[in-house]
């Protein structure tokens, strides 16, 4: 399931195109070292630059997009309304029990580690966090491609500031060189600036998967009914390195985060 292109966030994305366009003309219509004056070929590394922007805005897209993750229906049992925000219940699974989490805006129940988003107005799976430049939730369903976008984006970023540091022409005085250089500095400074927030968050997001952990739970660790009750450097859900990039990374569909839980339990997930 995808969100309209037209609805909310629209402008949010329209920036990005704006930007990521108006960057990558700056840099094609310097003298830049992709035109080698005797290579051949010597058009083939801006079409390599060009289709790597290309694929950057299309995982943009998608992950702007596409379905985190909401939580659609209620299997167990239709809820009434509330006059409280939510109200917790408990539920026990084999002896275990945690304190659950029913959501008092959809009036459904929150699986473990679902959130309400108030600027999507709906449940997220395995919730992240609201990214404000996608304008859309990192959940379950499109954690995966947000990691990819900015790796991806990324290595175009780091291209990109190569790029824009070969042309640079050079000047005798530096109001000479700044009028030369005016409109590709505006573009390198966007660039860094970008790399920089890139660079932030594609670590901190991979130390998180590592894990096994989202930035929800990680800001909120005392807040969340099971996690409050466990030491701060415990997490129920970490399985080692290993295996929690291999289920992030490798995995498909949802997973049902009560086994994980309580994998001392059930039989190990």
């Amino acid at each position: 399931m995808f969100h309209s292109v037209w609805g909310s966030g629209c402008g949010i994305r329209t920036v990005h195109t704006l930007l990521t366009v108006g960057v990558t003309l700056v840099l094609l219509l310097h003298d830049i070292d992709l035109y080698p004056q005797e290579d051949v070929w010597r058009h083939l590394q801006a079409l390599v630059f060009v289709l790597m922007v290309t694929c950057s805005m299309a995982l943009y897209y998608g992950v702007s997009l596409m379905d985190p993750g909401y939580v659609l229906t209620d299997s167990d049992e239709k809820y009434q309304p509330f006059p409280a925000n939510e109200e917790r219940e408990t539920v026990s699974l084999n002896s275990a029990a945690v304190r659950m989490r029913r959501c008092g805006y959809c009036l459904l129940k929150q699986p473990m580690r679902a959130r309400h988003c108030k600027s999507c107005k709906r449940c997220v799976r395995r919730y992240d966090h609201h990214c404000p430049w996608i304008e859309n939730c990192v959940g379950e369903k499109n954690h995966r491609v947000f990691i990819l976008y900015l790796a991806l984006q990324l290595l175009v970023l780091l291209w990109a500031f190569r790029i824009a540091w070969s042309g640079f022409y050079s000047a005798l005085t530096w109001s000479e060189w700044l009028r030369d250089n005016i409109i590709l500095l505006v573009a390198f400074i966007v660039i860094c600036v970008v790399t920089v927030v890139v660079i932030l968050l594609l670590v901190i997001h991979l130390y998180l998967i590592s894990c096994n952990v989202t930035t929800w739970e990680f800001m909120s660790h005392h807040r969340i009914s099971y996690l409050k009750q466990c030491d701060f450097d415990t997490n129920p859900f970490d399985r080692g390195l290993i295996r929690n990039f291999w289920s992030f990374f490798c995995m498909c569909g949802n997973v049902v985060w009560e086994r994980v839980y309580f994998r001392d339990t059930y039989n190990p997930v």
